[in-house]
Parts: C-alpha cells; sequence; structure tokens
C-alpha cells in the first residue's frame, strides 16, 4: 500500500464478504455424475455458460439447461441447484459489523460476479440473519455482474464504477481474493489488496493495512 490516503474501498463479495468454497461445488456436481468438473469450472477460470450466467446474458432456466446436460438423466434442476449453490458457505457476522463501522470513514462500494441464482440465496440469508432486505443498505453503491452484463477481471467494469461516483484511484482501494481480477484495477491507478487464503478482511484493519 503507498503512503495515499485512502477514502474508498472497493469491496469484492465472494471470499471477502461471504465465505465461499469452489470445491463444495465441483465435488457436488462431481457426486451428480460430472466428469473432470473441475476443468469445467474453478475459481481461476470456467466454460462460458457460468460467464454468460455471470453476466445476464442467459437466464437461470437457460443455465440449468445447458448444464443439466453434462449429467444423467435422472438429474433434477433442485439438483442442479444445489449443488451449484453449495459453494455459499455463509456471511460472517464480524464482516457485516465491519461494514457497518467503517462506513463513517469510508466511501465503499460492492462489485461482484454473481448471478441471480447465488443472489437469490445470499440475499435471503442478509434478511433472515441481519435484517438487510437490499445490498444498499451495506453499501453505498453495489456492482453485480449479471446486472451489468460485464465482470471482473473486465477494465471497463472498474472504469464504470470510477466514472460513476467520481473517485481518485490514488485513493481507492479494490480488495479482492482472485489475483487475476487485480491487473486491470492496478492499471488504472487504483490500490489493489489481495487477500490470500486464510486472511480475513477484518485483518487488513485490525494489523494496520487501512484504519
Amino acid at each position: 500500500m503507498s503512503a495515499q490516503k485512502i477514502n474508498n474501498i472497493i469491496f469484492d463479495f465472494g471470499g471477502v464478504i461471504i465465505d465461499i468454497d469452489y470445491w463444495k461445488s465441483i465435488n457436488a456436481f462431481i457426486k451428480l455424475g460430472a466428469k473432470d468438473f473441475a476443468n469445467i469450472y474453478s475459481q481461476a477460470g470456467q466454460i462460458e455458460v457460468f460467464d454468460r450466467l455471470d453476466k445476464g446474458l442467459i437466464s437461470p432456466d437457460d443455465f440449468r439447461k445447458e448444464l443439466i446436460r453434462f449429467f444423467p438423466p435422472e438429474t433434477t434442476v433442485q439438483m442442479i441447484d444445489d449443488a451449484w449453490n453449495a459453494i455459499l458457505i455463509g456471511i460472517p457476522e464480524h464482516r457485516i459489523r465491519l461494514i457497518e463501522n467503517i462506513k463513517s470513514n469510508y466511501r465503499t462500494f460492492l462489485m461482484s460476479n454473481t448471478n441471480m441464482i447465488h443472489y437469490n440465496v445470499y440475499m435471503q440469508e442478509l434478511k433472515q440473519e441481519f435484517g438487510y432486505g437490499s445490498l444498499y443498505e451495506l453499501f453505498e453503491k453495489v456492482y453485480l455482474s449479471f446486472e451489468l452484463g460485464m465482470r471482473k477481471p473486465d477494465p471497463d467494469f472498474f472504469r464504470l464504477i470510477i466514472k460513476e461516483n467520481d473517485l481518485n484511484p490514488a485513493e481507492t482501494v479494490f480488495i479482492d481474493d482472485s489475483k487475476q481480477n487485480l491487473p486491470p484495477a492496478q492499471n488504472l491507478g487504483i490500490q489493489t489488496i489481495f487477500l490470500n487464503n486464510g486472511m480475513d478482511v477484518c485483518d487488513l484493519f485490525e494489523n494496520g493495512f487501512l484504519k
């Protein structure tokens, strides 16, 4: 981190705010009968159907129809949804409290590669566990890939946030747990923090990376 004062924080969602485990979905799909599913879907890359879902270019129903062809005939749509949602572990309360507590010191934004199927699950948790009916109640503004038709690491995704909110990139930090998403932000002058496995976003504040 440079000595430049940070006024704006762009948070990734999966792996930063909500705990996720790609292998839980991969293993769940394998149990349904998919072969070599780790080569079809992973944190580092995935086949086109997943990208199209994340960008909102296909509906959840069309996604299910395309995905189900990888599985035995007895596989149901609910089985596909259950395996797909297995990636979502849950949202720890201390991260919600962090976002609540830092809003008086920073402008906070959420930037996520996500889809409607997952969105419905974690929004239900946010409402039931924490009383939030909208992500906008937690962040100043929310940027979800399936609503915008673009996903990280597309540089235009970062440009959109900077331009719409009149942010100074040098005073902005982007926090993500996927390394491939950092260079486009860095090329625009945004500071970045890679959240390594085992790190919690709250550690950044407790250990002095951010104050």
